[in-house]
């Protein structure tokens, strides 16, 4: 099937209101672990990489990989920059044929920074034919080279309106109560403020930080507008948990394993965020 791109896919999820899965995979088994739950679930899936991920899988590592097995899959699959923070990095993403890349403004010293960055990067992109995702708020939980950790800020709406209006991007990352990472505490979400939000913009929404929420809580997200969903940390625990439960096993059959546990464990996503049978 041939290589989309994330505005195609997150087009036919917002006018039939469910949910794409994100996930970021940085080697190749993770791409096949989730190419393969895809197949499997009949869904379509984005997969790509991040910034800070690109210490474990470099741009001519594994994008050639993703780019290869997106176009030999059954299903849809869109390849796309996960947090990109530096104009070097997406431009890199670009060149090697990123249907989509996100921006993360959210560190800029002034919203105006944000704003303004989002805006450049979009005409850049739309030149050439690319989705541009951007964040607005904070998430919070991921840390910068410095080691400083981002703070949450929920997303204003009448700003989500605005920026939209000012940037032109194509995707907005908001801010409800989600975190990156593991959560320390049961994550209290708020539908009411993304119910605003959805009302506010017409792009499709993107939720950051899924891995540790509810099923109720991905459910009512996706009802409230949410239309990609980006999952890590609990594929690459599953992984871990494989690779773990046998230490004498070899080095090969541990990493078959490993795939096979992040294959399952992404298909439970795929069904949870109602993509799968769409393919």
């Amino acid at each position: 099937m041939a290589l989309y791109t994330m505005k195609e896919l997150l087009q036919d999820a917002q006018e039939k209101k469910y949910g794409v899965g994100f996930f970021n995979t940085f080697n190749m088994d993770m791409v096949r672990a989730v190419i393969r739950a895809a197949e499997e679930s009949s869904s379509p899936v984005i997969i790509g990489t991040a910034e800070v991920l690109l210490k474990y899988g470099s741009f001519d590592m594994i994008t050639p990989v993703m780019l290869e097995a997106a176009r030999r899959s059954k299903v849809p699959v869109a390849v796309h920059l996960d947090h990109g923070y530096s104009y070097d990095v997406i431009m890199q993403a670009l060149r090697w044929g990123y249907g989509s890349v996100m921006y993360d403004g959210t560190r800029e010293a002034d919203h105006a920074d944000n704003v303004r960055n989002s805006a450049q990067l979009a005409r850049t992109c739309h030149a050439m034919g690319v989705g541009l995702e951007c964040e607005l708020g904070s998430v919070g939980g991921l840390a910068d080279a410095a080691g400083k950790v981002d703070q949450m800020a929920y997303t204003d709406p009448n700003d989500a309106r605005d920026f939209i209006e000012k940037t032109n991007a194509d995707f907005l990352a908001v801010s409800i109560g989600t975190q990156h990472g593991v959560y320390k505490a049961t994550p209290k979400l708020d539908l009411n403020r993304l119910a605003e939000i959805h009302a506010a913009v017409d792009v499709p929404l993107v939720l950051h930080g899924g891995s540790g929420l509810s099923d109720d809580d991905f459910r009512n997200t996706i009802s409230g507008g949410i239309r990609k969903v980006n999952v890590y940390t609990d594929i690459i625990l599953a992984a871990k948990a494989a690779i773990h439960a046998d230490g004498d096993e070899a080095y090969g059959d541990a990493l078959l394993r490993a795939q096979d546990a992040m294959k399952e464990a992404t298909a439970v996503k795929l069904q949870l965020f109602g993509s799968a049978g769409r393919a």
